[in-house]
């Protein structure tokens, strides 16, 4: 396999609601100031797929599609320098998910938080555990395992009670990579302490689920009405107000600079008024989102245009989804009858070649080694922090075989010198085949 240099970031919005101020500063507005990072490739997803398992609205998830597409591009987004795609113009992720399916064990998916919450709902009220859980339900960790995996993702930015399903995704990369060799990168989970929650008109986190939301580009008259149902104390002009759980106050730090933040904060302090705290919140929002209104507004007027802009993305992300998927596919066996990959004939292959294994132990760290066709470890790595730094050390040996181990040797555990004849030969043999594939 080929090193990957730089990083690539993926991140996805499902497909079920208006974009409202918590997707924007959360997730609209990181990703798109990411995908300015000359040093990373963004893959950037409509998950529509997704959607089907908590709405079955149909002109619903429709709408839902085209207004967060068009929220992403109006923020910034540029299609031409980033990978940007409707989940379900991918036909190779519902493929992979099948693969994955079949080495994820269901006692992992057990413990997903969403299954769990469900069961115990459903087991409080006294019905049958699995009553209306769906198997998408269920699955849900695999398909979204499917949509990191498939791009070979190093970082995937997600709210903290996301973070199990980048957990389950490295699960089912390692069971992946153990049985069929190293075809998947293990992700990191990215996490933006201080937007993974925006609190909504009631204080409880902004959710469509609760209907306490504040729609990204709603006209400006209905956004300053919505603003003004922020839930506040009954403190009247001229008290002093905590900006600790002000809801408001918070919604107002995500938008403004730290100086901002300072002087709503001493505002606070020396009383203002609640009226002119949100009138204050209104504005400070409407200096930045207002600019985008206009271009949001002519994307949600011409969809055709949309269409053509997200399968053009479509047809990027499957120019690189497709030769993997026909790799995973001869991996596991799913092969033209004439390719001559009988049981000897793979059992010989695997003997003439030694190759890398990735993985991580409990400690956190991440390792890797080169192992030899009978399972013999002729290198051993060190412990590194994240799976892209083990990847390229790995990089460098495939592709400079033993004139990288001076480089790379202070990465490794001391070897064997009576193996350095084997090891020289794996290691040209490895270099050997990446320059013939």
């Amino acid at each position: 396999m080929t090193s990957q240099l730089r990083t690539r970031v993926l991140t996805g919005i499902t497909t079920t609601g208006t974009p409202h101020l918590g997707n924007y500063v959360g997730a609209i507005r990181p990703t798109v100031n990411a995908s300015r990072d000359s040093q990373t490739d963004g893959f950037y997803f409509l998950a529509d797929y997704h959607a089907l398992i908590k709405c079955d609205e149909p002109a619903r998830i429709q709408r839902s599609t085209l207004e967060i597409a068009a929220s992403w591009i109006a923020s910034g987004l540029d299609p031409e320098k980033v990978t940007f795609y409707r989940q379900s113009d991918i036909p190779e992720i519902p493929e992979l998910t099948w693969l994955l399916t079949c080495v994820t064990g269901k006692g992992l998916l057990n413990r997903a938080h969403a299954y769990k919450a469900a069961v115990d709902k459903n087991s409080a009220a006294g019905h049958d555990p699995d009553s209306d859980v769906t198997a998408g339900l269920f699955m849900y960790p695999v398909l979204m395992g499917a949509d990191i995996l498939m791009f070979k993702a190093h970082k995937v930015p997600v709210g903290r009670d996301q973070i199990q399903h980048i957990e389950m995704a490295r699960d089912m990369a390692s069971s992946f990579n153990h049985l069929y060799g190293e075809q998947f990168v293990l992700p990191e989970a990215v996490i933006e302490e201080s937007v993974a929650l925006l609190p909504g008109l009631d204080g409880r986190k902004m959710s469509k689920s609760y209907d306490n939301t504040i729609p990204l580009f709603a006209p400006a008259a209905q956004m300053r009405k919505q603003i003004a149902g922020i839930v506040t104390d009954s403190k009247a002009p001229g008290e002093p107000k905590s900006t600790e759980g002000s809801a408001l106050f918070q919604i107002y730090q995500a938008f403004a600079s730290a100086e901002e933040s300072a002087a709503m904060a001493k505002a606070y302090a020396d009383g203002i008024g609640w009226g002119d705290a949100k009138q204050m919140l209104f504005e400070r929002i409407d200096r930045e989102i207002a600019p985008m209104r206009e271009h949001y507004q002519a994307l949600i007027h011409n969809p055709s245009q949309m269409d053509k802009i997200l399968l053009a993305g479509a047809d990027k992300a499957r120019a690189l989804a497709t030769p993997f998927m026909r790799e995973l596919r001869h991996a596991v066996g799913l092969r033209a009858l004439s390719s001559g990959a009988t049981p000897q004939a793979t059992k010989e292959a695997k003997a003439a070649v030694a190759s890398f294994k990735q993985y991580r132990e409990k400690d956190g760290q991440f390792y890797f080694k080169l192992v030899n066709a009978l399972g013999k470890t002729l290198l051993q790595s060190l412990g590194f922090s994240s799976p892209k730094d083990a990847g390229q050390a790995i990089g460098r040996l495939q592709t400079d075989g033993w004139a990288a181990l001076p480089d790379v040797k202070p990465l490794l555990e001391p070897w064997d010198s009576s193996q350095e004849p084997e090891l020289a030969a794996a290691l040209a043999e490895i270099t050997a085949s990446k320059k013939t594939d």
